[in-house]
């Protein structure tokens, strides 16, 4: 082989690794942001539930949020895994309160279980 040969043998097989790690990439953001909406749906699908506790309900890519007056609940998908938090909004000095509870979950059930968890600590 020659030396142009061996180059354009590595050349080839650096794009192939390069383009199948974009492949992973993409792969695994598009199932975050599928459990996302998974969860934002079932969220969504009782919107009595909602209003009865003053909840706004939204979704940004990877994200859901319940918003209150005076707490955020949120739920970000990354990674295969969920970042839930609870936020008090009503000691908070800027725009964005800083988390006051954190668990990592993996699964959507999981992350419903802690929404509840947080919003009973929040409306008790």
């Amino acid at each position: 082989m020659s030396f142009r040969q061996v180059f354009d043998a590595e050349r080839l097989k650096r794009e192939t690794e390069r383009r199948a790690r974009d492949d992973a990439e993409r792969a695994r953001q598009e199932a975050d942001e599928a459990r996302s909406l998974q969860l934002y749906e079932i969220l969504a699908a009782d919107p009595g539930f909602l209003a009865e506790k003053k909840l706004t309900l939204e979704h940004t890519r990877y994200t859901v949020m319940l918003e209150h007056t005076d707490f955020r609940l949120r739920a970000y998908f990354e990674d295969a895994q969920i970042n839930v938090t609870a936020a008090d909004k009503r000691s908070a000095t800027t725009i964005t309160a800083a988390p006051t509870k954190q668990e990592f979950v993996d699964s959507v059930e999981q992350a419903l279980v802690v929404l509840a968890q947080y919003l009973a600590d929040e409306t008790v």
